[in-house]
Parts: C-alpha cells; sequence; structure tokens
C-alpha cells in the first residue's frame, strides 16, 4: 500500500509518485482493472506520472506489458498528515471524565489514537479510547489534584501529533440534570406548587457527595422567572400566582465545590395550582353524579327483571312437568 500527500503540482508527483520500473515501453497502465485512468502520462522507463489529482484518483493501479502479463501494481491512497486536535473534556461527576475529540485537519486516511493523563504530581496513566467516537473515558481521577493533563496522539501513514490538554476538574465538574421532576397543587392553597425530584442517576451517592438545588417557576406566557435554592426535595413554592398553569425547572450544582458548573435545566414541568371549584365545575360534576346514578339505576332494574324472568321461567317449567305427569297418571288402567 502507498500513501502520499494530496497535492496537485506536477512536479511533486514526477518526483514523489514515480514508480521506477525496468521495463522497457510500450506498457499499459489500468486503474481498478478498468476504470478510466486520470489525466497522466507515462514516461519513457514505464513509469506513470498523474497530475492534477483528486481524491477520484485513489486506486489500484496495475501496469502489463504489451502481452497483457501483469509487471507491477500498486495501491494509492491520497491524504494529509494529521493536525492538532480540538479537545474538550466532560465531568458529569467525581469518578468519571469523559474527553472528545475533533479533527482540525481532514486527512482523509485511517488513523490511530493514543491517549494518557496525568495530575500535577503523577505518571503518565492510560484514558481509555472509542477511536471511532473519538473520546476517551478517565475512572476515578484525583480530584485533590489542581490541574490535569491529557495528551493525544494521532498516527497516520504520513506522519504523528501530539496534542496536550490542560484541564481543571473542579472547574470542569458539572452534574447531569435533576431527574423525575414532578409539580403538584396542595388542595387548600391556591398560590402553592409542590416541586419535587431526584438525583440524576449519574452522580454517586448524594451522601458523600451533595448538591444543590435551585428551582425556577413563572406564570405561563410571562417573560420573567422566580427563582430559589433548596437542599432537599420536595420543595414548596408559596407564590404561586393563583389560578394560572406555572412552567417549572430544576437544576443542580455541586454543594461543596463552588467553583463547579450548574447542571442544564430538567425539562419544563407545567402545572396549576389548587383553584376553587368554579360554577362550570359544579355543574359539570351535577352531571357525572346525574350519570352515575343514572347508570346504577338502569343496572339495578335491569338485574331485577332478568331474575323474575328467570324465576317466571324455572315455575312454567315446573307446572309443565306437573301437568305431563297427571296426564299419564289418568291414562293408566284401574
Amino acid at each position: 500500500m502507498f500513501y502520499l500527500t494530496l497535492k496537485k503540482s506536477r512536479s511533486f508527483f514526477q518526483k514523489h509518485f514515480k514508480t521506477s520500473l525496468l521495463y522497457l515501453t510500450p506498457v499499459e497502465w489500468r486503474l481498478n482493472l478498468s476504470s478510466p485512468l486520470p489525466r497522466h502520462r507515462v514516461a519513457s522507463d514505464g513509469a506513470l506520472v498523474l497530475l492534477h489529482v483528486d481524491q477520484s484518483a485513489q486506486g489500484n493501479y496495475s501496469c502489463y506489458d504489451n502481452r497483457g502479463l501483469l509487471l507491477h501494481s500498486i495501491k494509492l491512497r491520497l491524504g494529509y498528515p494529521p493536525g492538532l486536535l480540538s479537545v474538550s473534556c466532560r465531568v458529569p461527576n467525581h469518578t468519571h471524565v469523559r474527553c472528545s475529540w475533533q479533527e482540525s485537519v481532514k486527512t482523509f486516511l485511517p488513523a490511530e489514537y493514543l491517549a494518557t493523563y496525568k495530575g500535577s504530581s503523577h505518571e503518565w496513566r492510560p484514558c481509555v479510547v472509542d477511536a471511532a467516537l473519538h473520546h476517551c473515558d478517565i475512572t476515578q481521577p484525583a480530584f485533590w489534584q489542581t490541574t490535569h493533563f491529557l495528551r493525544i496522539t494521532e498516527s497516520n501513514p504520513l506522519g504523528t501529533i501530539h496534542t496536550t490538554y490542560q484541564m481543571r476538574l473542579h472547574e470542569l465538574l458539572k452534574p447531569d440534570p435533576p431527574e423525575s421532576v414532578m409539580v403538584l397543587g396542595e388542595d387548600g392553597f391556591p398560590t402553592r406548587l409542590n416541586v419535587s425530584w431526584s438525583y440524576p442517576s449519574s452522580w454517586p451517592t448524594h451522601t458523600a457527595f451533595p448538591l444543590v438545588f435551585q428551582i425556577r417557576y413563572r406564570p405561563l406566557g410571562s417573560m420573567h422567572w422566580s427563582q430559589v435554592k433548596s437542599n432537599e426535595s420536595p420543595f414548596v413554592i408559596f407564590d404561586a400566582l393563583a389560578g394560572h398553569h406555572h412552567q417549572v425547572q430544576v437544576r443542580a450544582q455541586d454543594e461543596v465545590n463552588s467553583d463547579s458548573q450548574w447542571s442544564e435545566w430538567s425539562p419544563q414541568f407545567v402545572a396549576r395550582p389548587w383553584a376553587v371549584p368554579t360554577g362550570e365545575d359544579e355543574g359539570n360534576l351535577g352531571l357525572v353524579i346525574v350519570l352515575v346514578l343514572f347508570f346504577v339505576i338502569f343496572t339495578t332494574v335491569l338485574s331485577l327483571i332478568l331474575i323474575m324472568w328467570a324465576r317466571q321461567r324455572r315455575r312454567d317449567h315446573v307446572t309443565k312437568q306437573e301437568l305431563t305427569s297427571m296426564v299419564k297418571m289418568k291414562s293408566l288402567p284401574i
């Protein structure tokens, strides 16, 4: 397999992509056995020189003599050496760091990645790489160390480059949003909303790493949020606007580490405080009660009719049997 840097200079290809052959011309070059060759020329020694190539020129090149005998073959793949990577790291809790990267140069070539990390006073340790998804994972990092370094090495057939990324884990720490957010009104209290939530499932036991929570809420359609903090769930909002639906969201932050980041807000939950039943509500309730009573009475009467019909049928059957017995007795000889 033969690799070269993608260029569009004739002199470059004459210098770097000449396959010196000791065969006499004439020769015939083929691309992928039958595809048309890109713009080219064949030198006097049988070497193929490609001119102004692009990615479409990639493929398997074969050289044949005038009798059709294969003299030489080579696979051409065009690309670039790697460049520095763009790196970012996410820290959803104290025990896990995931670092991702993006290429700054589209190399068009297969690459291999090696990633290692270290604290300010530790040796380099492996960061477990997923090359297909371009990320690596660190477990149980030394959070007590102020600064960490991540080094990612990218290699392809044209070269190798090292990218070093410095990170401060306590500043990158960002929990996932709280989960299972629920908002309910309290019966008899038209300005109260009861908000509950649970710790994000990615956060370790909260007794060791407590979170502080921020709740924001506003009447539906309002441009302004009210915000309060809480260390525990549930939390009661006492100043909701009576009779109006409210949007409510919750987010979290590491309680001990004030330099850490707030999580994203949880999805919005819409709820309305308890409201005094209106005349329309009472009318609807009365209609429901009437329909229920009608259904109960109807089923009761229908049941009674069925019971009476069954009893009458049983009596008719007994009477018929008695008449049949009397007729038989009269027909017997005395």
